[in-house]
Parts: structure tokens; C-alpha cells; sequence
């Protein structure tokens, strides 16, 4: 295999490298240079797929505490499979994506009723388990049991259309399966895990979207992208679809200072399984509160606008209008099979901090003067 590569001696110039050579230079680059994450500190399946599912989407500073916290709840695969949903959805309260917490739980049941505990070492094994995909399967597959699999997530596909010059896009069709081929043309057969890691990591610290450090890159020699002088003009990607509007209307319902009125969302749902103060679809943010009432059955003063939310999902732009009432009452009901909630309750302010509930949920609360703390 060749690849398109920069002579440092000569901008001009091209060059070959063979995937020996640069996995030699990105593996001790990554010897030196990695930093220093707790999940780097063990060979543990169970522990990488933790990781590995929790930096889905999310910063490495965010997920840090969040991993700590969840390997010192839950040690291991079993102590996961054993816990109560509810609980682990509390525990991932404010860590976002909340589907990824529901299939990890499913996962871990899974492992331990079909694989006795124990994780497989093959790529293609792994993928037999909820909510394992190619990337996380190639990951903990290499990396807890060194076996010579690929990986490729954002920072891994933006490295390798760099360095190999893909034109096309790395999210679609011939580009996606072109990245995908690269990757697994060069994993070496010693050592995957953290040739895998130093890919991520270069992309995480170097080879970033906007002004890369390719001056500190330890594969710039062998880079096409460096050799045109345009590396930010790689990856190509189609752009992403602008975020489509969701007006909402919540009610945030107080008895005295301690009693509040929450709803839990169907499962198959956005948010599922999570608590939150009651809320619908609207027209727009502007609509008569009277339908919130109708929808809780709550009995008391008329609900008064307290401010409004935005919040952003992958595809969708949240307004919600913010409603409040204090009741004297604990008085209120869903309607039979309600379409988004299946359980409705007055829930002590202390308590709350043990449901799981969306930042979201909070950004609601919090425009009624109400904290309610992460577990």
C-alpha cells in the first residue's frame, strides 16, 4: 500500500510510507503523549465499554467524573446487570443521550445471562450484544484484549482522510466504507489497542476540525493532507441538517415547599424512562395552558407563564414554555394510556435527586426558582 506523503525536506515532493512505519511513529508519539485518563489505566472489557459508551457524543472532561463515579456504583458487569434501570438512569442524569444508558444496562444483562459474565474477545462477538456497534466493538476488542480490529469515530475518520487524501464522504456510502477499509489495512497485529488509541488521540489533541497542530504531528511526513497545504479541507462531509423546531408547554406543579409533581416518559420515547414536571406538544409557546391541566389533573390556581427553555437535540430545537401553579391539593392523574408518560407523581424535593431526570427537566425546574441536585 502507498500513500500520498509530504518530503519535510521538499514541500513539493512526494514520498511513500509504508503502514509499518506509520504505525511506528503514531505509537511512540502515543507512548509519550497520551494523556492521562482513567480508563487508559486498565485492560478491564468492561470498564473500556463504559468509557467507550459514555465519550459517544460527549466531551473527554465531562464523561471523567461521570465514569468514576458510575465504576465505583457499579464495579462490574454484574453489579450493572443487577441494578434497578431507574438507578442507572439517575446516575446518568446530566450526562445526555439517555438511550445509551438504557442499552448499556441492557447490554450488561445480556453479557452476564449469555456470556456468563465475560466479555468475547472478537470483534464480531461483541457486536452480538445490545447497543455494541462496529466502533465500540473494534474498541474494546482491541484495546482490553489486543486483538487486531478496527475502529473508526469522528476523530479516527478525520485523521485518515488527511493522511490518505479521501475526497469523498466519510459519513456516506463509498468514503464511509473507504475509511472503514483504511482502518483495518493498518492495525497492526501486535500492540492494536493502542494503535487504535493513538489514532483517537491525535485526532482529540492534534489533527483537530479547524487549525490543526500539524506542526506537532508525528505523521505529517506521510500526510496528503498536510502535503497540499489544506488540511482543514478534509474530511469531506455533507452538512447537517438544520435542527427542526418542538414548541412544548411543561408544568411545574408545588404543594407547599417540598412537594412536586412529576411525570415519567414512556421508554420507546426521547428521554424515556427519565422524570420530568409534565409537559405536551404545542402549536406554538404562546398556546392556553388549560391543556397542561387537563393533562395532570391538577386542581388549583390557574398556571402562570414563568419563562420559557431552549434546548438543543440532534435534530431538534425544544421551546418550552414554562408554566407554574401551587396546589393545596395533592390531586392529580394521567389519562388512561397516556401516549407520552406512564406514571405520574408527587415527589418529595429531596427524593427527586433519586430519579433520573434529563439536564432539561432541571432547565425547567430551574425557571421556577427550583434546584433539584444529580445524585
Amino acid at each position: 500500500m502507498t500513500i500520498r506523503a509530504h518530503d519535510e525536506k521538499d514541500e513539493h515532493a512526494g514520498a511513500t510510507a509504508q503502514p509499518r512505519r506509520l504505525q511506528r511513529a503514531l505509537l511512540q508519539w502515543y507512548a509519550k503523549e497520551k494523556r492521562d485518563l482513567p480508563w487508559r489505566a486498565t485492560k478491564d472489557p468492561y470498564a473500556i465499554w463504559l468509557s467507550e459508551v459514555m465519550l459517544q457524543q460527549t466531551r473527554v472532561d465531562t464523561v471523567r467524573p461521570y465514569y468514576e463515579r458510575f465504576v465505583a456504583t457499579y464495579p462490574t458487569v454484574h453489579a450493572l446487570a443487577e441494578a434497578p434501570l431507574e438507578r442507572v438512569l439517575a446516575d446518568w442524569s446530566g450526562l445526555g443521550y439517555y438511550r445509551r444508558a438504557r442499552m448499556l444496562h441492557e447490554g450488561a444483562r445480556q453479557v452476564v445471562r449469555d456470556f456468563d459474565g465475560k466479555f468475547p474477545r472478537a470483534a464480531s462477538e461483541l457486536r452480538g450484544i445490545v447497543g455494541i456497534g462496529p466502533y465500540t466493538a473494534g474498541a474494546v476488542a482491541s484495546i482490553a484484549f489486543d486483538t487486531r480490529a478496527p475502529l473508526v469515530d469522528g476523530n479516527v475518520a478525520r485523521v485518515l482522510a488527511r493522511i490518505f487524501g479521501v475526497e469523498e464522504d466519510v459519513r456516506a456510502g463509498k468514503g464511509r466504507a473507504r475509511i472503514w477499509e483504511l482502518a483495518e489495512s493498518i492495525v497492526p497485529e501486535v500492540g492494536a489497542g493502542d494503535f487504535n488509541q493513538a489514532l483517537m488521540e491525535l485526532g482529540a489533541t492534534i489533527c483537530s476540525p479547524q487549525s490543526p497542530a500539524c506542526g506537532r504531528c508525528p505523521v505529517r511526513g506521510s500526510c496528503a493532507g498536510f502535503a497540499s497545504g489544506e488540511p482543514e479541507r478534509l474530511p469531506n462531509m455533507a452538512p447537517k441538517a438544520k435542527p427542526r423546531p418542538w414548541p412544548r408547554a411543561a408544568l411545574v406543579a408545588t404543594r407547599g415547599e417540598e412537594r412536586l409533581l412529576l411525570a415519567r416518559r414512556k421508554r420507546e420515547l426521547v428521554f424515556g424512562g427519565l422524570w420530568e414536571p409534565p409537559s405536551l406538544d404545542v402549536e406554538n409557546v404562546q398556546d392556553d395552558p388549560a391543556r397542561l391541566v387537563a393533562l395532570t389533573g391538577v386542581k388549583g390556581p390557574d398556571p402562570e407563564l414563568a419563562g420559557q427553555v431552549t434546548h438543543i437535540l440532534s435534530h431538534r430545537k425544544m421551546t418550552i414554555a414554562v408554566y407554574r401553579t401551587a396546589v393545596r391539593v395533592e390531586r392529580a392523574g394521567l389519562p388512561h394510556d397516556h401516549a407520552e408518560y406512564d406514571a405520574l407523581e408527587w415527589v418529595d424535593r429531596k427524593a427527586a435527586m433519586s430519579r433520573g431526570m434529563s439536564t432539561l427537566a432541571r432547565k425547567v425546574l430551574r425557571t421556577c426558582g427550583i434546584e433539584v441536585e444529580r445524585r
